[in-house]
């Protein structure tokens, strides 16, 4: 599923290619699973001009030059694609470049002034798209913890922060009101990197422990979103292409327990 590496992809994508266009045709899908908080129609973006694309954790919404802004949560196969634009495919993507365009489970399709087309998909059916006044000001993006790349703790306040955490260290690591934007492959990823077992209670780490996971987060982030998202960039030694590759289940022999856990 997508999380910060991927949604941060596609925001620098669309702040590239679409920041500075006027909106000359929309279409959202009806689909109240995924499309919510609009009532008997979603409202009309036509001739809203696009004046920033921003992001917190897994969320991402567009600024336009007039409420409402679109935002986005990506649930578990969300995917914002930009027609003749490689954005990112991640592991498990749900559709194919290849496929027809606007895809038949595109849930919001633009148009701008200059000919290009942008389409927010999502085959599963688990993302959400709101029509927002401010999105950054209301749930859930204001409920949202300090995101992971924008707005990292300093050291000392993530070692202070952990010694009261009486909750296993992976489980903390997903919760999104304490830290934005990690999840399940990065969770294992910074954790596997930091030698922490994903089952250890945040509070009993070391100093030393907390500050080698502090770093592994910094440094897998920041080259994740460096190669955007594209796992076949990843090191080859990164658990990613053991614990979620073509052929996941062994690291040198040893087999990999998945930890019961999961978050949108």
């Amino acid at each position: 599923m997508p999380e910060l590496p991927e949604v941060e992809a596609a925001r620098r994508a669309l702040e590239r290619h679409c920041v500075g266009r006027r909106i000359v045709g929309c279409c959202v899908a009806d689909d109240p699973k995924v499309v919510v908080g609009v009532g008997v129609s979603p409202p009309s973006l036509l001739g809203r001009t696009i004046l920033a694309a921003g992001r917190r954790g897994k969320n991402l919404w567009l600024r336009l030059d007039s409420p409402p802004s679109p935002s986005f949560h990506f649930g578990m196969t969300g995917e914002m694609h930009i027609k003749g634009v490689p954005v990112t495919k991640y592991k498990r993507s749900a559709v194919s470049s290849t496929d027809e365009w606007p895809s038949k489970y595109s849930k919001v399709f633009v148009q701008l002034d200059d000919g290009l087309e942008f389409s927010f998909t999502d085959k599963r059916r688990f993302a959400k798209v709101r029509f927002l006044e401010d999105p950054e000001s209301v749930p859930p993006i204001s409920e949202l913890g300090p995101d992971a790349l924008f707005e990292p703790m300093q050291v000392n306040e993530f070692v202070d922060s952990l010694s009261k955490k009486k909750i296993a260290i992976k489980a903390l690591l997903l919760d999104q009101s304490y830290i934005s934007g990690i999840g399940n492959w990065l969770a294992d990823e910074v954790l596997y990197q930091a030698r922490i077992h994903p089952l250890q209670l945040a509070a009993s780490l070391s100093k030393e422990s907390c500050e080698a996971l502090h770093r592994s987060i910094k440094e897998v982030i920041e080259y994740a979103v460096e190669v955007d998202a594209d796992s076949s960039r990843f090191p080859a030694e990164w658990l990613f292409h053991f614990r979620w590759g073509k052929k996941p289940g062994k690291v040198n022999g040893k087999v990999l327990f998945h930890t019961p856990l999961y978050t949108c």
